[in-house]
């Protein structure tokens, strides 16, 4: 299985419309599952965070398969606690040792902070640490349309991706459109909304799956990527690995895609209700 679509990012590098995440991939579990998606399953975008306490996991699966670093993309993120210039070069350098790699293929600013009003100065970190060899693709996590112009406006420097909270009960499609609008690849995270909703088991997803012959997470995929969202699922298991690739088939009808778009909820559809206004995290 490979993935048949590929997104031209501003700086010039492509990326995979679909990647691995891997929050709660952990330990000898977790580095089996990352293998497999990479070795069996085709997997070539890989997605961690320091946040996620796996970053050693997912460095002892690249040691571990058979496809050559080169051939790999491994995107990692700036935790809330390092926003300080010199704390996120630090932090940057550690997450690599970590990993056990020379450079990160993406890394992004896992989250804004406006409160603490450091963003600019940790995207600053971030364009210096690409220049220093340590990053090649750089871009952010859970920003706003305001914080993207703000990064753009004070540095000259537009981020490649915006990896944000995206499923069919939290659709966010204007952030998605000024992304676009911004030359930003839109990335979605928790596509299929995380353990505390009900949208793989919702009425109209499972009725459009039906229609195509398809499984509920399959006809998300294909929403997002039907609608150039690079979309990021997480999974353990290798059959729903496979699955989630298994979207080049078929193409939703118009139909369908706003049938989809309808079952938005608004502000009270997000997982956990982290809007990036008011969200602070300091891991």
């Amino acid at each position: 299985m490979t993935v048949d679509k590929m997104y031209g990012l501003n700086d010039g590098t492509d990326t995979p419309a679909i990647g691995l995440g891997t929050v709660g991939l952990k330990g000898a579990r977790g580095v089996g599952s990352i293998v497999t998606a990479i070795e069996k399953n085709g997997y070539r975008l890989i997605d961690t965070s320091t946040n996620y306490d796996n970053e050693g996991a997912v460095g002892e699966a690249i040691r571990r398969t058979a496809v050559p670093r080169e051939e790999l993309i491994i995107n990692s993120k700036l935790p809330g606690a390092a926003h300080d210039y010199d704390q996120a070069i630090q932090m940057i350098q550690e997450s690599l040792y970590r990993i056990g790699i020379d450079y990160f293929d993406k890394y992004l600013i896992h989250w804004p902070l406006p409160k603490q009003g450091k963003y600019v100065e940790a995207w600053q970190a971030l364009i210096d640490a690409r220049k220093f060899g340590l990053i090649k693709t750089i871009g952010v996590s859970n920003f706003l349309t305001e914080h993207l112009e703000k990064l753009i406006d004070e540095t000259g420097v537009t981020p490649a991706t915006n990896q944000i909270e995206r499923h069919p009960y939290f659709n966010n499609n204007e952030l998605v459109e000024d992304n676009k609008r911004l030359g930003i690849v839109p990335e979605a995270w928790s596509p299929f909304g995380r353990e505390i909703n009900d949208v793989l088991e919702n009425e109209t997803i499972r009725g459009i799956a039906q229609k195509y012959g398809k499984s509920p997470a399959q006809i998300i995929v294909r929403w997002n990527v039907q609608n150039d969202v690079l979309v990021i699922p997480k999974s353990s298991s290798p059959v729903h690995q496979r699955e989630n690739l298994d979207v080049f088939d078929f193409e939703l009808s118009n139909e369908d895609v706003k049938e989809i778009d309808s079952l938005d909820k608004g502000e009270e559809g997000r997982v956990e209700g982290q809007h990036p206004n008011e969200y602070e995290e300091f891991v």
